[in-house]
């Protein structure tokens, strides 16, 4: 299963010869993780399988943020021939991403994967966890060297002071990890991803913020009302949007169905023994 389908108690009641739950992916919370181990049904993810096509997309919005893709690619059909010299001039203001601070909030295998693509663009990166302390993030590069960096993680307080863009890569929960208090605290002009779960950032706060110039740009590939976004997030100017779609590559597929399968077999090997 992936993340659109649920398995609930009564899936799992009405499937009796059920031996094991398998999501491709990282998250588990459309399962009814508890109460089917609690049923002596084995639960299992692939959490390395997604973590660099989750990492590419999250800089895939970030490129698109810092030069204004969002919108050129809006706008140049309509105005291109007509206003070519007005739109250049519209969108000369774009940033670079080396030198500035990258704040990730969540440091599993996505964030370190995202580390790892920023330290390479020669980035600063400060990341924030409540159950890591501290991780070596290995860069590796084509020619088979590589360099390692320790980064140690700070607290989310000082993640919104210093971040000139802040990625969030943390499971769902209950309440926001970013809303309105939590925009006031960033730096004005950062530009915020989430490629994680939708529901962790307040949505009219973000609208609000992105609308003042606190924040100058967001990237979305989940929400809070998915599989119907809010209108507003659609059609903000200033939002770049993608469909879910952080894992959805074709390498990523691969590993997947590779990672579960050998998870399936180290386990039925392990109960016949």
């Amino acid at each position: 299963m992936r993340s659109a389908t649920k398995v609930k108690k009564d899936i799992i009641n009405a499937c009796p010869g059920l031996k094991i739950i398998g999501r491709g992916g990282v998250g588990m919370d459309n399962i009814d993780v508890e109460y089917a181990r609690e049923k002596g049904i084995h639960v299992i993810s692939t959490p390395a399988s997604s973590s660099d096509s989750v990492a590419e997309l999250v800089f895939a919005h970030l490129f698109t943020g810092a030069r204004f893709l969002y919108d050129s690619n809006r706008i140049m059909p309509l105005e291109g021939d007509t206003n070519f010299e007005g739109l250049k001039k519209a969108y000369a203001s774009g940033t670079e991403l080396r030198g500035k601070t990258l704040g990730i909030i969540g440091f599993g295998k996505i964030g370190r994967s995202v580390a790892r693509i920023a330290l390479g663009l020669g980035m600063r990166v400060i990341a924030s966890d409540k159950f890591v302390g501290n991780a070596e993030i290995r860069v590796d590069f084509y020619n088979g060297q590589f360099i390692n960096v320790e980064i140690v993680t700070e607290p989310i307080e000082d993640i919104f002071k210093h971040a000139d863009f802040i990625t969030l890569h943390v499971p769902a929960q209950d309440g926001y990890v970013i809303g309105s208090e939590e925009l006031k605290a960033m730096k004005d002009g950062v530009g915020i991803i989430n490629a994680s779960r939708g529901g962790v950032i307040d949505e009219v706060a973000l609208i609000e913020a992105l609308d003042s110039g606190k924040v100058a740009f967001a990237g979305l590939d989940v929400f809070e009302e998915e599989p119907t976004p809010a209108i507003q997030v659609l059609m903000h100017p200033k939002v770049s949007l993608t469909p879910h779609i952080g894992a959805a590559t074709l390498e990523a597929q691969d590993r997947i169905g590779t990672e579960l399968a050998e998870q399936i077999i180290s386990l039925l090997k392990t109960e016949n023994n």
